[in-house]
């Protein structure tokens, strides 16, 4: 286990209910549905949530380009942390890249899992060079949905927090 994980972090699949189907849903600040995916939960810990999907067909993407059908992500989810992280596989198995969303911590009823999108965006490719995506964006929502200064701040810290534990490839940027 890495430095940055904490004991919240660690992994309890006994206590979950493993392979259950989830519906994980990104929401806009006002708490509109942004978009929503089928996937199945992998394990819980008292703040970490992981969950796999695998993308049923093709989807072009306007920053990762194409992406295949069949490409796995297994994404990560805190109630503690504001951002989340999915790591995505080819479907031949390697590592395509690593996105993230800055977002409100996470909440799972257990069966859906939501969190409220903030815009700012990290893609990390292979070899570990990251790029910060929308922040136009976030600027935008922000004006346009308010947001208090305190999430501001708290979206602000979100991404250095990311982009300190990608420079020094902790958890779950350890992983191949």
């Amino acid at each position: 286990m890495s430095e940055r994980q904490s004991d919240g972090d660690r992994l309890d699949a006994a206590a979950s209910s493993v392979g259950a189907p989830v519906r994980v849903a990104s929401l806009k600040y006002d708490g509109s549905l942004h978009r929503e995916w089928p996937a199945r939960l992998v394990a819980r810990g008292d703040t970490l949530i992981v969950v796999e999907g695998v993308f049923e067909t093709e989807v072009r993407h306007r920053l990762l380009g194409v992406i295949a059908a069949g490409t796995e992500s297994t994404e990560y989810y805190w109630t503690d942390r504001w951002y989340s992280v999915f790591r995505f596989r080819e479907p031949a198995g390697p590592l395509r890249n690593f996105y993230c969303n800055v977002n409100r911590p996470a909440e799972f009823d257990g069966r859906t899992l939501s969190f409220v999108d903030l815009d700012i965006d990290v893609l990390v490719s292979p070899d570990s060079t990251v790029e910060v995506l929308d922040e136009d964006e976030f600027e935008t929502n922000a004006e346009t949905y308010n947001y208090p200064a305190a999430v501001r701040l708290r979206a602000r810290e979100a991404l250095a927090e990311l982009l300190a534990l990608v420079e020094a490839r902790s958890f779950p940027f350890d992983q191949t």
